[in-house]
C-alpha cells in the first residue's frame, strides 16, 4: 500500500513553474482585474482610466509589449472589460467650455496609443488603430511633449487629435536628452523657477491660449519616482537649508514651485483653457519620507486633476518575478493617492503589463 504524502507549498510551485504552467497570473486576468475593480467602485474617487499601449526593445533585446493586443487572451479581456457602458468617451466641459470636468457618471476611457519612442509622433493612424483594438471611442489622446529640441507647443499633434474630435492631452517633458540623464543638465527646476525660460514658456502659452479650445496639460509626470530629473532626489533631496523654507525637504519644494511658477505664467498670460494635471507614481522611489505623493503637490488652487501610473511587470524578467495584480497595487498606493486632495478628481493616467 502506498503511503499519500503532501508536498511543501514550496516544491508544488516549482514544479508547476518548470512543469511550464506559470502561478503568476496571465495578461488576461490581470486586465480584467484591473478593469473590474475600477469599474466595480474599489477605488471610489477614480473617474477616469488611460490605458498605457506601448512596445519597446529592452537593452539585453528582449520586448516589452504592454499592447492590449499582445495575444488573443488579453484583447479579448480588454473588449470585454472596456465593452461595459460606465466606461463613457464623451468629455463633460465646464460651462464656459475652457476646464474638462468629471463626469457626472462613469468613468473617461482614454489611452497613449503608440506614439514612437519619443512618445510625440500623433498620428490619426495610431489613434484610429487602437480604438479599433479596443472596439470604442477614448476620451483624451495622452503624448509628450519633449524639449529637447526646444520648449514649442505641439500644434500640429494638438490640431490632429482635436480635428478627429478628441481632448488633446500633453505630458510637458522638460528633458534635454532622451537619454533621460538625471539631473538634467539645462532644464533644472531651478531655472525654471528663476524664470530662465520664461520668454520660451510664455510662447507656449500664448500658442496654447490660441488653439481656442481645452486642452490638458501635466508638468512632472510620475514626481516621486527617481527615473526623471524632476524628482526630489535630483533636486535638493530631503535637504532643508538649500531652498525654501527650512522645514520643508528642498526636493520635493523646489518641484512644487516650479510646476506654480509655470500655471502662474500661463495665468499672466490669460490663459484659461488648460486643466492642469499632477500626475504620480503608485511606488514612492525611494521610499523615503521626504518622498511622499503629498509633499509635491502643488495645491487645490493651481491643480484640476490628479493622476496615477500603475503598472504591472513592464519587462519579460519581471514577468518571470513578483507578479502583483493591478488591485495589489492600487490597494497599497490608494490611500496615499486620495489623500493628496480631498476634492479634486482621481485619475489613473497610465497602467499596463507585459504578458
Amino acid at each position: 500500500m502506498s503511503e499519500t504524502r503532501t508536498l511543501p507549498l514550496a516544491l508544488i510551485c516549482l514544479s508547476l513553474f518548470v512543469s511550464g504552467c506559470s502561478i503568476h497570473s496571465s495578461k488576461a486576468e490581470w486586465i480584467t482585474d484591473a478593469l473590474g475593480s475600477i469599474r466595480d467602485g474599489r477605488y471610489p474617487r477614480i473617474v477616469a482610466i488611460s490605458y498605457w499601449n506601448e512596445v519597446w526593445e529592452n537593452e539585453d533585446g528582449s520586448i516589452s509589449d504592454l499592447t492590449v493586443n499582445s495575444s488573443a487572451e488579453a484583447l479579448e479581456a480588454f473588449q470585454t472589460g472596456i465593452a461595459d457602458d460606465i466606461f463613457i468617451s464623451e468629455i463633460v466641459y465646464s460651462s464656459d467650455s475652457q476646464k474638462i470636468l468629471p463626469p457626472s457618471s462613469g468613468i473617461y476611457f482614454s489611452a497613449y496609443p503608440d506614439f514612437g519612442d519619443s512618445e510625440d509622433t500623433v498620428t490619426l493612424e495610431r489613434i484610429q488603430d487602437f480604438e479599433g483594438l479596443a472596439g470604442k471611442q477614448v476620451a483624451w489622446v495622452y503624448f509628450s511633449n519633449n524639449w529637447v529640441d526646444g520648449i514649442k507647443f505641439p500644434q500640429e499633434a494638438v490640431k490632429t487629435i482635436h480635428d478627429y474630435g478628441r481632448q488633446p492631452f500633453i505630458r510637458m517633458m522638460t528633458l534635454s536628452s532622451y537619454e533621460r540623464i538625471c539631473p538634467d543638465t539645462l532644464y533644472t527646476l531651478q531655472r525654471i523657477i528663476d524664470g530662465d525660460f520664461d520668454e520660451e514658456l510664455k510662447t507656449w502659452a500664448d500658442d496654447a491660449k490660441a488653439v481656442g479650445f481645452p486642452l490638458m496639460v501635466e508638468f512632472g509626470t510620475e514626481v516621486n519616482g527617481e527615473w526623471f530629473p524632476w524628482n526630489g532626489t535630483w533636486n535638493g533631496g530631503d535637504t532643508l537649508t538649500g531652498y525654501g523654507d527650512p522645514t520643508e525637504p528642498d526636493g520635493p519644494e523646489r518641484f512644487r514651485d516650479a510646476y506654480r511658477h509655470i500655471i502662474d505664467l500661463f495665468m499672466g498670460q490669460g490663459v484659461e483653457n488648460v486643466t492642469w494635471v499632477f500626475h504620480v507614481n503608485s511606488e514612492n522611489i525611494p521610499d523615503e519620507s521626504w518622498n511622499r505623493m503629498a509633499a509635491y503637490y502643488p495645491g487645490d488652487d493651481y491643480i484640476d486633476w490628479i493622476g496615477i501610473s500603475a503598472y504591472g511587470a513592464q519587462t519579460p524578467k519581471e514577468a518571470h518575478q513578483d507578479w502583483l495584480l493591478f488591485s495589489e497595487i492600487m490597494d497599497a498606493s490608494y490611500p496615499e493617492f486620495a489623500a493628496i486632495s480631498g476634492n479634486k478628481p482621481l485619475a489613473v493616467l497610465e497602467f499596463g503589463v507585459v504578458e
